[in-house]
């Protein structure tokens, strides 16, 4: 290559090259400025906003302890709303108050079905009549009844205490009737020295029956089988899923009449000369208050307020009537006592309805 084709060589421009120099200082001081004022903004910034960040801070405070407080506060009303529910399922069953010795009509009620596991029962009903016997403040004990009846061996029990009662404590006993006193309820209140019933109440029904089911012919057409095994040859009586034996229907019958007889001598001996007997009266049948009375099953009209205003003289009533709590109620009603109505119900059972 030869030297005329050689690049030429840049021609150096005395202005640019006076400039250049002095431009490189003049932005020097341009970014300092930036940095420094960049600087002095975020300085200033903390200082500006410090009291709403303090007043921020409070208010997350004040925040956090107003729901620690509320939270102790629910935490508190639950353990309460706690503590009342387990003492409606377990207070004591007596809801009186001690009388004092002051005079007054004490009060035992007899409700529903007599059964041993109802608020019926002997247990009850016999607790409730020692206590109100023995407070020296009654005057004397009134049974107000509303009750179909029950078992005769619950009736039995409750109308023997009653008697033994009134001799050893001297005191009287009225029953009350309200809707209704019929068949084991009228053999409790052939206890009482006298029976006040309202024009309309059921009474009487003086009898006793035992019911069941026979299911051999739907068995028959269902081809099912019975396989019943026994030692002794009444053991499986009356079972609802074998053939009736005339034999051990007549002495079921024959048992039933001996507990009938029992209950007529038992409604004699506490009407005595005020009972009109009639050939029906003992048949089974029931009977308004106004019939009852006429008949001499029952003694006046009126209710509680009437026998302990006008008859006690005592006007206050306390109440001697025992309360099952809630968990027993739930406990025999989804429980035991299911079970055994089923048991009943399929295979019949001895009562006075």
């Amino acid at each position: 290559m030869s030297s005329h084709d050689e690049l030429p060589q840049p021609i150096a421009d005395p202005l640019i090259d006076a400039a250049a120099p002095a431009a490189a200082p003049a932005a020097a001081p341009a970014a300092t400025a930036s940095t420094a004022t960049a600087s002095t903004v975020s300085a200033a910034l903390p200082a500006a906003y410090e009291p709403v960040l303090l007043e921020f801070a409070r208010e997350y405070l004040r925040d956090r302890r107003s729901e620690r407080r509320w939270r102790l506060f629910f935490r508190m009303f639950w353990l309460l709303l706690l503590a009342f529910a387990a003492w409606l399922f377990f207070y004591p069953p007596h809801l009186h108050r001690p009388s004092n010795n002051a005079p007054h009509t004490a009060l035992v009620e007899v409700r529903g079905e007599i059964a041993a596991d109802t608020e019926a029962s002997a247990e009850l009903i016999l607790s409730a009549l020692k206590e109100a016997f023995e407070d020296p403040g009654s005057q004397a004990v009134v049974l107000r009844i509303n009750s179909p009846g029950g078992s005769p061996v619950q009736a039995g029990i409750i109308y023997d205490e009653i008697q033994r009662l009134k001799v050893l404590h001297d005191k009287k006993v009225f029953a009350v009737v309200e809707e209704m006193c019929a068949s084991g309820a009228y053999y409790i209140a052939a206890a009482a020295d006298e029976i006040y019933v309202d024009k309309a109440s059921v009474v009487g029904s003086i009898g006793v029956l035992m019911d069941g089911f026979g299911f051999t012919g739907l068995m028959g057409k269902l081809g099912v089988e019975r396989r019943l095994l026994t030692a002794g040859e009444n053991k499986g009586m009356l079972d609802p899923y074998s053939p009736v034996s005339p034999k051990q229907q007549a002495y079921a019958q024959t048992m039933l009449n001996q507990i009938h007889q029992q209950f007529i001598a038992v409604v004699r001996e506490g009407r005595g000369k005020r009972l009109k007997e009639t050939p029906e009266m003992f048949s089974g049948l029931f009977w308004n208050g106004e019939q009852a009375v006429k008949m001499g099953l029952a003694d006046e009209f009126g209710n509680l307020d009437y026998v302990a205003r006008e008859v006690v003289k005592a006007e206050e009533v306390i109440d001697y009537t025992p309360r099952e709590n809630v968990a027993e109620r739930l406990a025999k009603r989804f429980g035991a006592a299911m079970g055994e109505g089923v048991v009943k119900a399929a295979r019949g059972g001895l009562s006075m309805r």
